[in-house]
């Protein structure tokens, strides 16, 4: 998946931009398998940034606005001197709404990089799940309606980088080829079960509403 990414990066970043990049960065924990092949394709060194405290839980799937931005605070410490002065290219696993990457980059920001960029090793969520991850409603989702340039701007990034879904699909199946299906509905909105129509996502979106 890293080695994807890699090369997706490779394209969106000017010479200059990747030439510029000091540290690659993970946002703990689920983003280091990412990150490390990242650093060997790119060449850069590759230093954990944050502390985590392993307390607090995934902020996205948290009730409330005020309770999930105190929770990345809670969650997430900076290492000042891995980022004073440097240009960073930090790692995270997806990005849902975009709070905790919004503050991740002001952290980083804060700690003294010159230059963040972001790289998020899921496409863009687009899309609910209606298989058990009680996820944002749609309009939540920081992807919904964007293009990737608002989200960079939203976010506070100097550059954003998705992967691409057919090189999350065939990193998955470089591991395991005998996995033939591949649930990517967040991501495209082709559900593998039948029934997911338009009328069964609005009167989900009611209901989580309802019970938000």
């Amino acid at each position: 998946m890293g080695k994807f990414l890699a090369n997706k990066i490779k394209t969106v970043l000017t010479k200059e931009e990747l030439e510029d990049i000091d540290t690659v960065i993970p946002i703990p924990d689920t983003s280091r398998t990412s990150a490390l092949p990242i650093s060997i394709e790119l060449g850069k060194e590759l230093k954990e940034g944050f502390v985590k405290n392993r307390y607090i839980g995934r902020t996205f799937i948290m009730p409330g606005q005020k309770i999930r931005k105190k929770s990345v605070k809670q969650k997430l410490n900076t290492i000042t001197s891995v980022f004073n002065g440097k240009n960073v290219l930090l790692i995270d696993d997806s990005i849902v709404r975009g709070n905790t990457s919004k503050q991740i980059v002001q952290m980083a920001r804060d700690a003294g990089a010159k230059k963040v960029f972001f790289a998020s090793a899921s496409p863009p969520i687009i899309f609910p799940n209606v298989y058990g991850i009680d996820m944002p409603f749609v309009e939540e989702l920081i992807a919904y309606n964007k293009t990737v340039d608002e989200i960079c701007t939203e976010i506070g990034a100097d550059k954003l980088i998705y992967q691409d879904i057919d090189d999350l699909v065939n990193s998955i199946k470089l591991l395991n080829p005998k996995i033939k299906n591949f649930d990517t509905s967040c991501f495209d909105g082709k559900y593998i079960t039948k029934g997911v129509t338009e009328e069964y996502l609005r009167n989900l979106h009611n209901h989580r509403k309802n019970n938000d």
